[in-house]
Parts: C-alpha cells; structure tokens; sequence
C-alpha cells in the first residue's frame, strides 16, 4: 500500500500528491465531481477540505474517502498488476 505523505489541493478538482515511497505528482479529479458521494464536491470549498487519514487514505469530513492506492495508479499511469504482482501470476489448473 502506497500511503499518502503530503496533499496540495490546486484548482480544478486537481491534487498534488506525495507517497511515503517518494513518488510525487497530480491527480485530477473533476471527472467524480457531482456523482454520488462526490455531490459534496459541488461546493469547490468543501473539496478544498481534503485531510490525510491515519491510514494515509484522503477523506473529507468523514463523507468521501479515496485509497492511496487507486490515487497512486491515476498518479503513476500504471495498471494494478505492476504495483501488486501477485496479480501477475498465472492460474494454476489442478
């Protein structure tokens, strides 16, 4: 699990994030704005609450939560498999 360190809210529903493993970059965020959960986010001052949790999760008031680890993957460009390779293996046929 990439933990998230250090959280910068920038404009247009846009995060600057910082992992504990030193990866550092933007994540952008208006494509959740509105649905759901994230009408909260309708209100850009709300957005601009985020706090880092004690399990390094981003939350906002308890309401919106988002895992490191799917922010990592928007971060980094990469698939599941190449941040957890036990999703590599292959299937074993008895």
């Amino acid at each position: 699990m990439n933990r998230i360190t250090q959280v910068k809210v920038l404009d247009d529903y846009r995060l600057e994030l910082t992992f504990g493993n030193g990866v550092h970059g933007v994540v952008v965020l208006s494509d959740l704005v509105g649905s759901g959960v994230f009408r909260l986010w309708s209100d850009y001052r709300e957005f601009q609450k985020v706090k880092i949790s004690d399990t390094g999760d981003l939350t906002w008031s308890g309401q919106v939560d988002l895992c490191p680890d799917a922010l990592y993957l928007r971060v980094t460009g990469k698939r599941p498999e190449d941040v957890f390779p036990i999703l590599k293996r292959e299937p074993v046929n008895a």
